[in-house]
C-alpha cells in the first residue's frame, strides 16, 4: 500500500493548491468574531448539541476555520452515539477542506467512525491513503475484519502491519486471535505474544484461553491460565467459560468454586457459564442455587435465557414456564428455548400453541425455532403439521431448511411407517445428507421391521461414518430380532476388525449435591449390595402388577434367564433403585443417561412411578421422559 503525499492526501483537486493548516478565506471578519465562533463550536461539541455544532461548523468552513483535533473527536463521538451517518460525513468533508491536514490521531478517529457505521469500504479507502499509520490505525482495521468474520483479511493485515515495522499491542492481539482459523495460526501468534512480552496482559491472556477453548485445546487453555501471576476476573471468566463450552461441566464448576474462594464475585458472564455447566450435567439443585445469584440481574436477557435453558434441559418444566411468564423482555432465543423445551419434554401440542403466540407477539422465528417445532411434530406423530411448518420455512419466512430440519422430517415420516417417502425426501435434499440424516430412517426400520431399507440405510451411515458404533448395534439388533444370527456375527466381526467398541450405557443421578454414576452391572458403588437388593425387591413388586422383561432389546444371542439378567442391571434401573433409597419420599428422581433409553427400561420406569407413587424424569440424548402414575410424557411415541 503506497502512502501518497501529505499535501495531496484526500484533497479535492480544486483545493490542492492550499497548503496552510488553517487558511483564512475571509479577512473581513474580526479576530474576536472568529474566536467567538470557534468557542461556540467547541461548546456545542462538548455539550453534544449536534444540530448547532453542525451549523457552527458550516460557518467556520465558510471562513476557512478549523478547530483542534480533540474537539472534532467529541463531535464524531456525538455522531456515533446518534447514528448520524450523514452528519458524520459532513464532519469528515469539513476536516479535509481548505488544505487542512489532520493529525494521525484524528484520522484514526474518523477511521473508527467508518468502521462503527459498518462503512468498511470507506474505512479501507481512508486507510489506504494515510501517509502515516500507527498501531491504532492497523488495530482498528484488523478489529473490523475480525468482527465481520473476514478472518483471512484480518490475518493478512497483521502480517502487513509487522512488515510495516509497527509493533502490535494488547488490543491488536486480542482482536486478531479471534480470526485464527487453525491451531497453527494460534500457536504462531502465541509465540509472537510471548516474544513481545504481552503474555501477562489480562485481555491477551483471556483471548488466548478463549481461542484455545474454541479449538477444544483445554490443556493449552489451562496452561495459559496457570501462568497467571495474580488473579484477574476477566481471566477467571474465560477459563470457566472454556470448560463449560467444551462440555466439561465438572471442571467449570470446580473452577467456579476456586474463583469464589479466591474472593471474586460472580458476574453475568460467570453465571452464564456456570448455568451452561449445570445444564450439561442436568444439575437442577445447583442450577436453582445459581438462580439466586441471577436475581440481582433480574432484567438481564442473556442470563434469563441461560436460566430458561437450564430449567428446560433439567426437565423442570414448571420452573421454566414460571420464569418465561415473568420475563419482561423476550427475544427469539427466549421463545425458541421454551418451544424446544416443551417439545423435548413431551409437550408437543403446547409447543405448537406457544409458536402461535410467538408469531402474534411479532417475534420472527429463526432456524433454531423451526428445529423445536419440527421436533415437536416428529415426537408426537403430527405428520400434517410437520409438513405445513417445514414448507413454511422457505415459503413464508425465507429460511432454507438444513440437515437438522430434514432429519426431523425423516424421523417423522419413518415413525409413521412412510419409509418410501422418507427415502425420497433424502434424495430431494438440497444439502448433502450426512450420517445423522440417515440414522432416523435406520431406527424407523427397526420399529417397522423393514430389513431391506435398514440394510441400505446402515450402509449409507457407515460409508459416511465407519466408526459409528450405534449403527452397528442397531443393525445387529434388527438382525437379531429376525433370528439372523449369522448376520449378527458378521456385524460383530466387522466391529472387531475396525476396532469399533460400543459405548457403555451410563446414568447419572444427583443426590445431596453429589453426582452418582452407574454403568451396566455396576458393582463399584459403595452401596452396590444395597442397591442390587433394592432393585431385586422392586422387580419382584413390579412382576406382581404385570411387569415382564422385554428381552427384544437384548442385542445378543442368549437364552431365557440369560436374556433377563442382561437387561436387569441396566444403568438407569440401578440409578432408579438408588434414587428410591436415597431421596426423601415425594422428591422427583432425576436421571441423565448417555444412551437412548431402551424399551424395557421405559416400561420399568413407568411401572415404578406407579407402584412407588413417585415422579421419575430421565433425560437421554434424544428427549426427556417424565414418568408419573404409570404414564410417560412421551405417550410411548419415542
Amino acid at each position: 500500500m503506497k502512502a501518497i503525499s501529505k499535501l495531496k492526501w484526500m484533497m479535492p483537486p480544486s483545493l490542492s493548491r492550499h497548503f496552510s493548516h488553517t487558511p483564512i478565506a475571509s479577512r473581513n471578519v474580526s479576530n474576536y468574531s472568529l474566536s467567538s465562533l470557534l468557542d461556540d463550536f467547541t461548546r456545542f461539541c462538548y455539550q453534544r448539541d449536534l444540530p448547532r455544532a453542525i451549523r457552527a461548523m458550516d460557518a467556520m468552513q465558510s471562513h476557512g476555520l478549523h478547530a483542534d483535533a480533540v474537539t472534532y473527536s467529541e463531535l464524531i463521538k456525538c455522531c456515533l452515539s446518534r447514528r448520524a451517518v450523514a452528519e458524520a460525513k459532513l464532519v469528515r468533508n469539513h476536516i479535509f477542506s481548505g488544505g487542512y491536514y489532520p493529525k494521525t490521531f484524528l484520522v484514526n478517529t474518523l477511521l473508527n467512525m467508518y468502521v462503527k457505521f459498518d462503512l468498511l469500504e470507506e474505512a479501507q479507502a481512508m486507510f489506504d491513503q494515510m501517509p502515516e499509520r500507527n498501531v491504532v490505525s492497523w488495530t482498528v482495521m484488523i478489529s473490523a475484519y475480525c468482527k465481520l468474520k473476514l478472518n483471512n483479511k484480518a490475518l493478512e493485515f497483521m502480517i502487513l502491519m509487522l512488515r510495516d515495522g509497527v509493533r502490535p499491542n494488547m488490543f491488536t492481539y486480542s482482536s486478531v486471535l479471534r480470526a485464527c482459523d487453525s491451531l497453527v495460526n494460534v500457536r504462531q501468534l502465541h509465540c509472537g505474544i510471548i516474544k513481545v512480552g504481552l503474555d501477562s496482559d489480562v485481555f491477551v491472556r483471556s483471548a488466548l484461553i478463549d481461542i484455545y477453548a474454541k479449538w477444544g485445546e483445554l490443556r493449552c487453555a489451562v496452561s495459559v491460565f496457570n501462568e497467571m501471576v495474580t488473579g484477574d476476573f476477566v481471566v477467571w471468566n474465560s477459563i470457566i467459560g472454556a470448560f463449560a463450552q467444551n462440555n466439561d461441566g465438572d471442571g467449570a464448576l470446580n473452577l467456579f468454586k476456586r474463583m469464589k474462594r479466591a474472593g471474586f464475585e460472580a458476574n453475568q458472564p460467570t453465571l452464564t457459564s456456570v448455568l451452561r455447566a449445570c445444564t450439561g450435567l442436568a444439575l437442577l439443585e445447583l442450577g436453582t442455587q445459581v438462580h439466586v445469584h441471577v436475581l440481582k440481574y433480574d432484567r438481564d436477557l442473556i442470563l434469563n435465557n441461560a436460566l430458561l435453558d437450564m430449567y428446560c434441559k433439567c426437565g423442570s418444566l414448571e420452573d421454566a414456564k414460571s420464569l418465561f411468564n415473568r420475563m419482561v423482555e423476550r427475544d427469539v432465543i427466549s421463545w425458541s428455548t421454551m418451544i424446544a423445551g416443551l417439545a423435548q419434554n413431551g409437550y408437543s401440542r403446547e409447543a405448537l400453541e406457544l409458536f402461535e403466540s410467538m408469531k402474534l407477539s411479532g417475534t420472527k422465528p429463526n432456524y433454531i425455532t423451526f428445529l423445536g417445532i419440527l421436533f415437536a411434530c416428529s415426537h408426537a406423530g403430527l405428520l400434517e403439521d410437520g409438513w405445513s411448518h417445514f414448507r413454511s420455512m422457505r415459503n413464508v419466512y425465507g429460511i432454507d431448511p438444513g440437515r437438522e430440519h430434514y432429519g426431523c422430517m425423516i424421523d417423522l415420516l419413518g415413525r409413521a411407517g412412510k419409509l418410501g417417502e422418507a427415502l425420497r425426501l433424502i434424495e430431494e435434499m438440497e444439502c448433502e445428507p450426512d450420517a445423522i440424516t440417515w440414522r432416523p430412517l435406520l431406527d424407523a426400520c427397526r420399529i417397522h421391521r423393514n430389513m431391506d431399507v435398514a440394510e441400505y440405510a446402515a450402509k449409507q451411515v457407515l460409508n459416511l461414518d465407519p466408526e459409528d458404533a450405534g449403527t452397528y448395534i442397531l443393525l445387529s439388533n434388527i438382525y437379531a430380532n429376525s433370528q439372523r444370527w449369522e448376520d449378527v456375527a458378521e456385524v460383530r466381526k466387522t466391529m472387531r476388525e475396525r476396532g469399533v467398541r460400543k459405548e457403555p450405557g451410563c446414568s447419572w443421578i444427583e443426590v445431596n449435591k453429589q453426582i452418582h454414576a452407574f454403568i451396566l452391572g455396576d458393582s463399584s458403588h459403595p452401596q452396590a449390595v444395597q442397591i442390587n437388593r433394592q432393585l431385586n425387591l422392586l422387580i419382584y413388586k413390579l412382576r406382581e402388577v404385570g411387569y415382564v422383561p422385554d428381552t427384544s432389546f437384548v442385542l445378543r444371542d442368549l437364552e431365557g434367564e440369560q436374556k433377563e439378567d442382561s437387561i436387569r442391571y441396566h444403568s438407569e434401573k440401578l440409578a432408579i433403585a438408588f434414587g428410591l433409597m436415597s431421596l426423601s419420599r415425594g422428591k422427583t428422581i432425576r436421571i441423565r443417561k448417555n444412551l437412548r433409553i431402551c424399551g424395557d427400561c421405559h416400561i420399568f420406569a413407568k411401572l415404578t412411578a406407579k407402584v412407588e407413587h413417585c415422579t421419575i424424569v430421565i433425560r437421554d440424548p434424544i428427549r426427556y421422559h417424565h414418568f408419573q402414575d404409570g404414564i410417560c410424557s412421551c405417550g410411548d411415541y419415542w
